[in-house]
């Protein structure tokens, strides 16, 4: 869950201590994607799930789900991230984990040639993103998150509810193109986090081609 922009004011390793604390609002943001992650995975059709994790981080969530999980087996992931050492920890994990089916990749998860190989995804994560991006890019990433999807596909995203709270309208984009809403949980924290999942309810175009520009850029927001 960092940043594919290096921004020198900001250490994502250290970022990443907030998990450390049970209290923390990043705790509470974990807690609950790792719910819902698991709920994808159980409602996943039988057969192989194919999970992509944008801005992966460490790994958190996707490596606290899949070792206990009944379906670890038919979980197929790649966590893509730009922080070398990051990428390097998440890797560790999984490898402590038995999780040779979880691949890490060090790249700019802003590009979608940068997993374009892995798609379609049956579950999409795009957690700890839009609360470092624009408005602009969080609507460019959600209009083409359809696309990236498998039919039938789930995202799990994040984004904070402070003012101006622009949650609601992404709800609304995640409908406009072609989602279900499954959940939304407005977390009383700190942070006021809410974390969304959305599923795919109609087939995208398929003959459009991926963008080549960035979905999104961390620090474009200026909240």
């Amino acid at each position: 869950m960092a940043t594919p922009h290096d921004e020198p004011v900001k250490d994502w390793v250290a970022w990443h201590r907030g998990y450390d604390d049970p209290a923390s609002p990043l705790s509470a943001r974990l807690e609950r994607v790792i719910w819902h992650l698991g709920q994808a995975f159980d409602r996943a059709p039988a057969g192989r799930i194919r999970l992509v994790s944008l801005c992966a981080g460490q790994g958190h969530d996707v490596l606290a789900v899949l070792p206990g999980h009944p379906r670890r087996d038919d979980v197929s992931a790649l966590l893509v991230e730009s922080n070398s050492t990051n990428a390097a920890l998440a890797r560790e994990r999984a490898a402590a984990a038995g999780l040779t089916q979880v691949h890490v990749r060090e790249a700019d998860a802003s590009l979608v040639a940068s997993f374009a190989d892995a798609l379609p995804a049956d579950v999409l994560l795009l957690s700890g993103i839009f609360g470092n991006v624009s408005d602009t890019d969080i609507r460019r990433t959600v209009d083409t998150a359809a696309a990236l999807c498998a039919d039938g596909g789930t995202v799990i995203w994040s984004r904070h509810r402070r003012p101006p709270d622009v949650t609601g309208r992404m709800r609304a984009w995640f409908a406009s193109n072609g989602f279900d809403e499954v959940a939304f949980d407005a977390l009383d924290t700190e942070f006021l986090t809410g974390v969304g999942v959305h599923r795919l309810a109609r087939p995208p175009d398929r003959t459009a081609a991926f963008p080549e520009r960035p979905l999104f850029r961390f620090g474009s927001s200026k909240r």
